[in-house]
């Protein structure tokens, strides 16, 4: 099914366990478990705990490293909760869906084990509501549509304040992943990267476009301000309206602007006319590192074709992109007005 029929149908659509396990938590996110636990972060901000619970949040390419931190935590003391897309059935407690949606289904887990239903139902109403907004059917002021647009051609600069910094993470993920697209998150103190990134090389700022995402701090505002004289656009992607004003950029609003984020990148990845799905490659990478195929089934690929480029998109055709006709007429032409006449 195509990514932006699956998006659709995402708000609502957790079927997990609801019941809360016992106290204290500890988190740990590796392989497509990785984001889920930066987004449910906010709920559970231990790493490892000794007693109570610990989840372990992975993906069958990543059992290994699951395997070791779920011993690790058993010989802790604390009980384990193994979540994963896959794996052997003594690795897997909790079974999630795999791929791009993965982050969704295991959040709305943990947000409900950990014990804050009331902020995993709030995550839904968000969902829901950018659902109506950001649906393919929605032409005129659909704004995952319209930011897609803005990011096509250009090179993204991701920010966020710290208590928000799964979002850049998420971002990143999604525009590779979905969008097919680089995007550089700019992580730790944003004044002194912007202040300093473009002084030597100016034009390196072109075509560029930052994003401020989630609630902006004091440091991030004033970086703002830096980025406006030194990069194309800068652009805030706030949080969607109807935040719960007891938790204004807590873990229901960033797992909303993650699903913002997947219908941009989805957008984003119709607008370069590529599939907003995963590449052959990466799941041939992923069974490889699962132990479900040997290496020699690992070849380069993208959507050129094995082994080749795709094909260039830029908002302006380059010289270097003019055909050899095109060039020869041009050269031919300077040559004519430079001769003198006889």
């Amino acid at each position: 099914m195509k990514l932006l029929s699956l998006l659709e149908r995402l708000p609502g659509s957790y079927a997990g366990p609801t019941q809360p396990e016992p106290g204290p938590h500890g988190l740990i996110g590796v392989g497509e478990g990785a984001l889920a636990a930066h987004l449910a972060a906010t709920l559970i901000p231990g790493t490892l705990t000794r007693s109570g619970t610990q989840f372990v949040v992975s993906s069958a390419d990543a059992a290994d490293a699951a395997r070791d931190y779920a011993d690790l935590a058993e010989v802790a003391g604390a009980a384990v909760r193994r979540v994963s897309t896959g794996g052997a059935v003594d690795d897997v407690d909790v079974l999630v869906p795999g791929g791009v949606l993965t982050a969704y289904h295991a959040a709305q887990y943990l947000a409900h084990a950990s014990g804050h239903a009331d902020q995993a139902a709030d995550a839904e109403t968000l969902l829901a509501e950018l659902r109506g907004r950001c649906s393919p059917g929605v032409e005129d002021g659909n704004p995952a549509r319209d930011l897609a647009w803005t990011l096509w051609g250009r090179l993204p600069l991701l920010l966020a304040a710290p208590d928000a910094e799964a979002l850049p993470h998420a971002w990143q993920a999604l525009l590779a992943r979905v969008g097919k697209t680089l995007s550089v998150p700019v992580l730790g103190d944003p004044l002194a990267l912007v202040t300093g990134a473009f002084e030597a090389q100016h034009e390196k700022g072109d075509a560029k476009v930052a994003l401020l995402l989630g609630d902006p701090d004091p440091a991030l505002l004033i970086a703002r301000e830096v980025l406006d004289s030194r990069i194309d656009e800068v652009v805030a992607v706030p949080y969607p309206e109807g935040v719960n004003p007891a938790h204004p950029g807590g873990y229901a609003a960033q797992l909303a602007l993650w699903y913002f984020g997947a219908w941009v990148a989805a957008y984003l990845a119709e607008r370069y006319g590529l599939d907003a799905g995963d590449l052959p490659v990466l799941t041939r990478a992923q069974a490889v590192l699962a132990g479900e195929s040997g290496p020699d089934t690992l070849t380069l690929g993208g959507a050129g074709g094995e082994g080749g480029r795709p094909p260039r998109f830029d908002r302006e055709t380059p010289e270097d992109d003019l055909d050899a006709s095109d060039r020869e007429e041009d050269f031919d032409e300077d040559l004519d007005e430079d001769r003198e006449e006889p």
